[in-house]
């Protein structure tokens, strides 16, 4: 089966696709990892992106569902190297792809297609599986918006309220798409988790007395996550706001600093960041907006800097109790060098 991709600057690539026939556009980024690939695939945040893998041979222990971030796959569509079609256990990611009606390509020369990312930007793209037409790829990945211009969140956050219920502190969770693994790692400290919409009103929040706000990963642009902004902005002060991922740039915001589209982003599990005591640890991360420290207000202090190209990867304000940090300290798919150190803390820190 024939597949191609296309991107907005006209470039258009041939290769075997995998999965179902059909068309998918969406922003094109590229990860790093070398494992963890269905953690990626089902990682919300990466709604509205068609995700490349630059590890050049994607599946080669088939799909592990037990390590799913949530309960499908939320990229667009997926772009590799090579697909182990013989994995260590079954099904392949090709069977479940086609099991479950995504859109995969293979056979293309992912380096050249990174190294274009990193040199021009991230491209819009569209992924057509059963034909080989350029031109319409093409064609397709001008015509998709961008990113920043798509509501993404509210396909991704919960519907209703929930709870999963536990015997120590009561945290309110902002889902913007939040993944399982950081539940998880609240959970297993025993935190009582009341879950809410991102639609979530200031008052519906602190109906629950939490202990502590916590706001998660989401995908495209932060400053659309308004209502979320808003319980921030309104609940900072009033009780710790802890945040990963979009949440440091949501914190942000609610701050009145601001964020802005970064060239290619950070996606990877070998992304180093550097603590204020001069520690580094290797870090898991998907984010492609920042946040503008030249904007931080006073009062608030960066506690962790991408040692790579110096961007914020954490700040902190001890007088509104803010902890927040932009790299995924639960991630499963990667290093757990800090899984321990961020929760530990935040948790204990909780009054």
């Amino acid at each position: 089966m024939k597949a191609v991709l296309g991107l907005e600057d006209g470039t258009s690539v041939v290769g075997d696709g995998f999965g179902v026939e059909g068309t998918c556009s969406g922003e094109l980024v590229f990860t790093t990892q070398m494992t963890g690939y269905m953690e990626a695939l089902t990682d919300p945040s990466y709604a509205g992106q068609v995700l490349m893998f630059t590890y050049p041979l994607i599946g080669n222990y088939g799909v592990d569902q037990q390590n799913f971030e949530s309960p499908k796959v939320h990229a667009q569509g997926c772009v590799a190297r090579e697909i182990a079609r013989v994995p260590a256990a079954r099904p392949s990611v090709a069977e479940y792809f086609e099991e479950n009606g995504l859109l995969g390509i293979s056979g293309v020369d992912t380096r050249s297609l990174t190294i274009k990312t990193r040199t021009v930007g991230t491209l819009r793209a569209s992924l057509i599986v059963g034909s080989d037409d350029g031109d319409e790829a093409v064609r397709r990945a001008r015509a998709a918006p961008p990113i920043g211009d798509v509501d993404l969140i509210g396909s991704v956050s919960c519907p209703e309220p929930y709870r999963i219920a536990g015997s120590g502190k009561r945290i309110a969770v902002i889902d913007l798409g939040v993944k399982r693994h950081i539940l998880e790692s609240l959970g297993r400290r025993g935190a009582d988790i009341h879950v809410f919409p991102h639609t979530a009103t200031p008052d519906e929040v602190m109906a629950a007395k939490p202990d502590a706000l916590f706001v998660g990963n989401g995908p495209g642009d932060p400053r659309r996550a308004t209502h979320a902004i808003r319980c921030v902005r309104d609940l900072a002060g009033e009780v710790p706001v802890i945040g990963i991922c979009m949440g440091i740039q949501v914190t942000a915001l609610a701050l009145g600093a601001e964020t802005y589209k970064m060239k290619f982003g950070h996606r990877g599990a070998n992304q180093p960041v550097r603590y204020r005591d001069g520690s580094i640890s290797i870090t898991t991360q998907n984010h492609g907006f920042a946040v503008d420290e030249e904007t931080l207000p006073e009062g608030c202090t960066v506690s962790y800097r991408n040692v790579n190209d110096g961007t914020i990867e954490g700040f902190e304000n001890s007088d509104l109790n803010i902890t927040c940090v932009q790299f995924h300290p639960e991630a499963h798919g990667g290093p757990r060098d800090t899984e321990m150190r961020f929760f530990d803390r935040i948790y204990r820190e909780i009054p």
